[in-house]
């Protein structure tokens, strides 16, 4: 990716936000300026949660999410975020419709409670994983 201009940045998170708050503080933290991160919440507290940690921008709802999968460069989160119905059923058909059919490269981050079982994922913790994808999204954007 080109150096001098920022690179954009999706972060999707629902419930309370939790994941996504670990990434977008992880960019930050190692990428800072070099990204223009945009948390993306299928609800209000997900979002603020994302914010808090220093999103540069943000919205929140199935429309929100539908419009900015093909206008970022990356997208990130966890692996619901490609599941219709997931995260209790608050990620709608269509948010998985919209960020599945993007040609936005995505890091998704393989989390168990979405019914998905991935073959060959070992025991790991939650940081563990937030970590490698912030040094995967660094390794893709040049930055790191």
């Amino acid at each position: 990716m080109p150096r001098g201009k920022k690179i954009k940045i999706a972060v999707i998170d629902g419930q309370g936000g939790g994941i996504g708050q670990s990434l977008v503080s992880g960019l930050k933290e190692n990428y800072g300026s070099d990204l223009e991160i945009i948390a993306l919440g299928t609800n209000a507290a997900a979002t603020q949660s994302m914010l808090k940690a220093g999103a540069d921008g943000a919205a929140t709802g199935e429309n929100a999410i539908i419009y900015n999968s093909d206008r970022v460069e990356i997208i990130a989160g966890p692996i619901g975020i490609i599941l219709a119905n997931s995260m209790l059923g608050e990620y709608t058909p269509g948010m998985a419709k919209a960020v599945g059919g993007s040609h936005t490269e995505k890091i998704l981050i393989p989390v168990q409670k979405c019914g998905v079982v991935i073959a060959g994922m070992t025991p790991i913790t939650m940081q563990a994983l937030i970590d490698d994808a912030v040094a995967r999204i660094g390794m893709m954007t040049g930055l790191k």
